[in-house]
């Protein structure tokens, strides 16, 4: 066919409606007395909701309530929150950050470059190589990971470690232990991942029980660990509700609902609050490809309660009772998987292949359990952060933390910290301040 009778296309026309409605955002420290009104006003686009909760949730900020509205073709939201002290937002750097990330030159990628936005890197891009590993979690399962890789010249820079129903996600960052380089070489790469899948299978031959890939887009870290958890199916598999190491107390009650009159479905959470909740609601819904059109969060307290208005992509509601249990399990899986009554170590010294395989040795050899993980490197400076707990389940012994003082208080700085479950008490301080994009390692660690 002739190309000469194709009518033109203005490569522009596809942006055009953002041109000439351009979202607008506005923060509000008048209207309220005890919170920042944080609101937003834009064209609707798959994803949207997302994106504005995760820029507000990596900026740590507490979401006390919130009103969603994205019927027809706009998008308008409204969030009351506050710093992790439950003060209004006065800094003025973070409102121009949050003014740009979601007005009209916001589109995310840009400004999550320059500030605390968690990006999974591109694979061999930059200074690190990223790899994904998924498995059965034991005890002492991150020291052998951490082992493998020291014994093959790998330095991690950078981690971050989930576990929930006996399952691992892990994101490591690696780089060439000599030339502080992203790994290229295939048979070298090859090694490593025999190797770790056959650390991650233990006896087991089952070829699905463990997964090792090298990661080859950008994603927000929360959101991907959520991602390969899911895809790892840890929502099955025994009571979620009795897994050992949740409180009570962040026991979830999900309903789910038919809002008859619109054609929703009406998903409704009670839960204990917690930092960033409302991003883990979100990225569940919107990752099962359940579109959010209304919803309304709001805090009492120490407690929260959300209800979102969703339908499927496809414009279906939830209608059969399996398709409802599925997203109660996802749902109080995306849920604890941040929750724990764990202890905190937080540790900093000069940063040297072998660290994290020493440490978290020494974890091990001292019965404890490692539950989560935040590894940054700035520089020359390691600075790292473990929930642990007691590998047969009980209360950790003080006399084993003051032991872990004197084995590792000669090289390195410890801090033990008891994990807050107010919402208003700061998460540690892993790399949530870690920014990963295409292969640029930016970090920053708040103490």
């Amino acid at each position: 066919m002739a190309r000469d009778g194709w009518p033109y296309f203005d490569p522009e026309y596809e942006t055009l409606s953002i041109r000439i409605n351009p979202p607008s955002v506005a923060v509000d420290n008048t209207s309220c007395k005890d919170c920042t009104l944080v609101k937003v006003d834009s064209l609707n686009k798959p994803g949207i909701l997302l994106e504005v909760v995760q820029i507000l949730s990596d900026l740590d900020l507490i979401i006390t309530k919130a009103y969603i509205l994205s019927d027809g073709g706009w998008f308008m939201d409204v969030f009351h929150v506050t710093d992790q002290h439950g003060n209004k937002i006065t800094e003025s750097n973070t409102i121009e950050h949050i003014e740009k990330a979601l007005g009209p030159k916001g589109h995310t990628a840009d400004v999550l470059k320059t500030w605390q936005g968690k990006q999974v890197g591109v694979h061999s891009s930059g200074d690190h190589t990223a790899i994904e590993l998924t498995g059965r979690d034991r005890p002492g399962l991150l020291s052998e990971i951490f082992a493998v890789l020291a014994n093959l010249h790998f330095n991690v820079i950078a981690a971050e470690v989930w576990t929930h129903n006996r399952r691992i996600a892990c994101l490591l960052y690696v780089n060439d232990d000599s030339t502080c380089r992203a790994v290229d070489d295939p048979s070298r790469l090859s090694t490593m991942g025999v190797q770790l899948n056959n650390i991650l299978r233990g006896c087991e031959d089952d070829r699905n029980v463990a997964r090792t890939n090298f990661s080859a887009s950008v994603t927000h870290v929360d959101r991907r660990l959520h991602q390969m958890l899911f895809a790892d199916r840890d929502y099955e598999g025994g009571c979620l509700s009795t897994e050992a190491g949740y409180p009570p107390s962040f026991t979830p009650k999900i309903t789910i609902d038919r809002c008859v009159e619109k054609g929703y479905s009406v998903v409704t959470v009670n839960c204990k609050d917690r930092s960033k909740l409302m991003f883990d609601i979100v990225c569940t819904l919107t990752d099962m490809q359940y579109v959010v059109f209304h919803a309304t969060i709001t805090s009492d307290g120490p407690y929260a309660s959300q209800e979102y208005y969703i339908r499927h992509m496809d414009g279906c509601t939830l209608d059969t009772e399996g398709e409802k249990q599925r997203v109660i399990k996802c749902l109080e899986a995306a849920i604890r998987r941040r929750v724990s009554e764990d202890l905190i170590l937080e540790l900093c010294a000069k940063d040297r292949v072998g660290l994290l395989s020493e440490v978290t040795r020494v974890l091990r050899e001292n019965g404890l359990s490692v539950t989560r993980a935040g590894v940054t490197t700035v520089g020359e400076q390691a600075m790292h952060v473990f929930y642990v707990r007691d590998a047969s389940g009980d209360p950790v012994d003080m006399k084993t933390i003051e032991g872990l003082r004197k084995e590792i208080g000669q090289t390195m700085m410890l801090n033990v910290k008891k994990v807050q479950t107010c919402v208003k008490a700061p998460e540690s301080s892993s790399w949530s301040k870690t920014s990963f994009s295409f292969g640029s390692l930016l970090g920053k660690f708040r103490n």
